[in-house]
């Protein structure tokens, strides 16, 4: 019988076309084709930060997320998994990428798994990834996968580099997509379907509160 999972893609590139961008398209496909070898059905949702990079800084402001601002935090909200990727500055996560997630609920995250990613100009940034990036996510109770994928200018280089007769030899950057995408996937389909909550679920009943006056 063929399930379904809900995935959000966060990416944080400034720039178009964007080496941020292309690395979180390429663990989405990665990790489709790992839901799909499960018999898993993915509705796939990518939210662009560029795109909503005033709403949020108007929305730090106000307090009020616009239309558009608000689909995007509910498209993550409400997945069952998140791809998130963000460009590497003065080794750390950019600050549109922390801005998004400061406006999303501090609880919004708990126990969802998450698949890590980020780009930038040298290797030496890849440590972002375990003293930034991570953290974040832990902080937010996320469930983040062992594989955390990080791409250099050289990675990309690299890509479509043949063996000497033809053949395109898997690189460093592909073999760490698809361990992570396959680690995903895996949290993703061992647990049950997130579940939207009922805003006008009454969190604490009633008589309960009367009790406690």
């Amino acid at each position: 019988m063929t399930t379904s999972r809900r995935i959000a893609v966060v990416s944080a590139g400034l720039r178009q076309p964007s080496s941020t961008r292309l690395l979180a398209d390429r663990l989405a496909d990665a990790a489709g084709r790992q839901f799909t070898a499960r018999d898993v059905d993915v509705d796939l949702r990518v939210v662009e930060l560029r795109e909503h990079a005033h709403d949020l800084t108007n929305h730090l402001l106000s307090g009020f997320p616009s239309t558009s601002l608000e689909r995007a935090i509910e498209a993550v909200t409400t997945a069952d998994g998140l791809i998130a990727v963000s460009p590497i500055f003065t080794a750390s996560y950019s600050g549109l990428f922390k801005t998004f997630f400061d406006v999303v609920d501090a609880d919004a995250l708990d126990g969802m798994p998450v698949l890590l990613g980020a780009t930038g100009g040298t290797e030496r940034h890849s440590l972002a990834l375990e003293h930034a990036m991570r953290p974040l996510f832990t902080y937010l109770h996320a469930i983040v996968v062992p594989t955390a994928v990080y791409a250099a200018t050289s990675d990309w280089g690299a890509e479509g580099a043949g063996d000497g007769a033809g053949a395109t030899a898997p690189t460093g950057l592909t073999r760490r997509i698809e361990r992570g995408a396959r680690e995903f996937a895996e949290l993703v389909t061992g647990r049950e379907p997130r579940q939207a909550a009922d805003p006008f679920a009454v969190p604490t009943p009633f008589e309960q509160l009367l009790a406690e006056n």
